[in-house]
């Protein structure tokens, strides 16, 4: 158990991040003195800074100002910390509007690295270095010495709404990185040019998978063919594998009555989030932002007995939820999608198994999809909570229990569950390491008791089962997202939308070609035949930027022999084999999920 967050800002690599920004701060005001200063913190893989500057800064500006950085790391200037008052705060930053707000949520209470507000106390600090002076918690480096000149890079520029806020100015904000060498550096630009390369939405369209526009609305997601046959191949092997694993498939409606929403408090607690109702006969209903409720009513349509548990109702429910527009990005964060939600309702003396049972299906329906690192987080109860100490006590153990059984590395965020019951939530490493979160494990003691869900127990008396929420995938578009991008679009056989090409080199094999591609169809490859004019070296290259698996070169020789010459999207070149010999090997790696 660790908690890397906490490791990282005490961390040397934190306090040079956390100082760079200051020194970039710097060199802009020195560009732009008249400058408006905002936040400034140290982040996962770099730092940045928003600003409000009289122009719109642009790349050679950004060259500009890292060029500075570095004469100005060589001053070998200290910094230094000094408390102060919240008037002599607002003396000193009078001319930084920004700042002068700040320091009034200061006089109240601690600030986040954000600049929100929190609810504890502590003392207003500044740090100086060189001519900057900065409204600070730190930590920062001794000197500026410290920093490795070598290893920082200014990345872009972004707008950023002031607070998160859009109806706040709009500042730009300076993305930059540092490392404590140069071939960290290095190495992190390679892995962001690589990701730049692995974009969802640039690889989304090149493979035409899907798009979204202004005139169908921001936020929905188009799945063209392409994409819709990678989502067929993950929904039915979803489907598959629950039904194997003891899940009973449902379907609910899209919306529901206002009743509905204000029995399961999502009125009361999420109603910024749901879109406004539609009027039926004088009967409000709201589009679902959850398929919960949905999931509780079918558990209550009959009378349950104790020998009925567990129960574990699966869906890939469509739900729709407000998103500023300014956070909509690609198939990432959206405003409509679909869950593969599952609930499951189950004893209290089941539910240690139940959980080693989710976690463990969990982890195994992603290694399919190619992940094989994991990282978990563990929240546990809040100040503010339903349910009994014992419920609480019992469902985190278990969760615990089981994260520690099955070896997997764990974070414990202690009081970050929610008020009705503590989670894992599951994150995956993709192909360039980043981490991505899919899957949740979340107990709910609220919403059995607002829905009064019972089942008749061992000695005839009703009692409340527990309930645990699920979500494996997430998201069919975010998981999708996250696949384009750990494949690249060159997706493992099972999962290519195409994944055959028949490339006939002259228009005399084309007949043999197309013979070919039907028996390949039949036996329920996704096969194409190229018998354009083109030279075969050019519907090669074409096939690999489409990233056929399979691309099998049609000739004489080919042809008289019955044969098919294959070659791979990696560029390997096995050569000349039976149409047989190809469709077992074929068959054989997609059964395999290669």
């Amino acid at each position: 158990m660790s908690n890397k967050k906490e490791d990282y800002k005490s961390s040397q690599l934190y306090r040079i991040r956390h100082s760079t920004a200051h020194v970039m701060a710097e060199a802009v005001l020195e560009m732009f003195p008249d400058g408006q200063v905002a936040i400034g913190p140290a982040i996962d893989d770099g730092f940045y800074y928003d600003f409000d500057l009289p122009r719109s800064l642009t790349p050679d500006d950004l060259e500009t100002i890292e060029n500075r950085m570095k004469e100005l790391i060589k001053a070998k200037s200290d910094f230094v910390c000094e408390e102060v008052s919240a008037e002599d705060a607002k003396d000193l930053f009078k001319d930084q509007v920004y700042k002068l707000e700040l320091i009034e949520g200061l006089e109240s209470g601690n600030l986040d690295d954000d600049g929100n507000p929190t609810d504890e106390k502590a003392p207003i600090t500044i740090y100086r270095s060189g001519k900057f002076v900065d409204l600070c918690r730190g930590p920062h480096v001794e000197n500026t010495s410290q920093i490795n000149g070598q290893a920082i890079k200014l990345l872009n520029v972004a707008g950023a709404y002031w607070r998160g806020d859009e109806h706040r100015p709009m500042l730009q904000r300076i993305y930059g990185t540092a490392w404590e060498s140069k071939d960290e550096l290095k190495d992190h630009l390679w892995k962001l040019e690589e990701a730049r390369k692995r974009d969802h939405r640039k690889v989304g369209k090149e493979l035409d998978l899907f798009s979204s526009n202004d005139e169908v609305g921001q936020g929905l997601i188009l799945w063209h063919p392409n994409g819709g046959m990678i989502r067929h191949q993950i929904e039915r092997y979803w489907d598959d594998q629950h039904i194997a694993n003891g899940y009973d498939l449902i379907y609910t409606p899209h919306m529901g009555k206002a009743s509905l929403w204000e029995t399961s408090g999502h009125l009361g607690f999420y109603k910024e989030n749901m879109y406004s109702p539609i009027q039926i006969e004088d009967q409000e209903y709201y589009i679902k932002p959850m398929n919960c409720p949905f999931h509780l009513h079918v558990y209550k349509s009959q009378l349950r007995s104790y020998r009925d548990l567990p129960l574990r109702f699966a869906e890939k429910g469509t739900v729709y939820r407000y998103e500023r527009s300014g956070v909509l990005h690609g198939l990432m964060r959206v405003r409509g999608f679909t869950q593969d939600d599952a609930h499951h309702f189950c004893r209290p003396d089941q539910m240690p198994d139940e959980i080693d049972f989710t976690l463990n299906f969990s982890i195994d329906m992603l290694r399919a999809f190619g992940f094989n690192e994991f990282q978990a987080y563990l929240s546990t109860k809040p100040e503010k909570s339903v349910g009994d100490e014992k419920m609480w006590r019992d469902a985190e153990a278990a969760l615990e229990d089981t994260l520690i059984r099955m070896g997997i590395p764990y974070e414990v965020d202690a009081g970050g569950g929610a008020f009705y019951g503590p989670k894992i939530d599951l994150k995956i490493k993709d192909a360039l390491g980043r981490e991505w979160q899919l899957s949740t494990i979340q107990f709910d003691f609220n919403l059995p008791e607002r829905f009064d869900l019972s089942y008749i127990g061992e000695d005839g008396k009703e009692h409340r089962p527990y309930m645990v929420h699920r979500a494996l995938l997430g998201s069919m578009e975010r998981f999708f997202g996250v696949l384009i991008e750990h494949y690249a679009g060159a997706f493992p056989v099972w999962l290519s939308p195409k994944q055959v090409m028949l490339i006939p080199i002259a228009d005399r094999h084309n007949s043999y070609a197309h013979e070919v591609a039907a028996k390949l169809k039949k036996a329920g490859l996704r096969v194409s035949v190229d018998d354009s004019s083109d030279r075969m070296n050019a519907k090669i290259r074409n096939a690999q930027k489409q990233k056929y698996p399979y691309m099998l070169v049609i000739g004489d020789r080919e042809m008289e022999e019955g044969q098919v010459a294959l070659r791979r999207r990696s560029g390997e070149n096995p050569g000349a084999m039976s149409v047989d010999a190809f469709l077992a090997l074929a068959l054989d790696e997609i059964a395999q999920k290669i």
